[in-house]
């Protein structure tokens, strides 16, 4: 079974996609990375999705699912990476990601998870 590669970096945990996502491997990646957090105490997921040049309205449901979840579980997401075409698409869908937090790159994006994470 195809898997996305969830890496631990000290108390964030990283995930990078680097293939088209699919339905069935994004319900895997959501277990995965629950699974994940549940089990390393994780205090964040920055998840760059910067290789994805396209997403549908399941897919985008899904990053708004996995924020959501991971929140529950007590760890901020970001997502960085978007493409502009990815970003038309979603405001087109009229996708709203409540939750979902930005930016631009990995770097911003590690930044905004270690100010949200230590100013709580």
């Amino acid at each position: 079974m195809e898997r996305i590669p969830i890496l631990r970096m000290g108390e964030f945990l990283l995930v990078t996609i680097q293939v088209d996502m699919h339905d069935q491997l994004a319900l895997t990646l959501q277990d995965d990375l629950s699974e994940r957090i549940s089990r390393t105490s994780a205090k964040g997921v920055l998840i760059d999705i910067s290789a994805l040049d396209m997403v549908d309205s399941f897919i985008g449901r899904m990053i708004g699912m996995i924020s959501g979840l991971s929140k529950v579980m007590d760890a901020e997401t970001v997502v960085v990476g978007m493409q502009p075409a990815v970003a038309i698409t979603l405001v087109e869908l009229g996708l709203d990601l409540p939750g979902v937090s930005t930016a631009l790159d990995v770097e911003r994006g590690m930044k905004l998870l270690r100010k949200r994470v230590h100013d709580q």
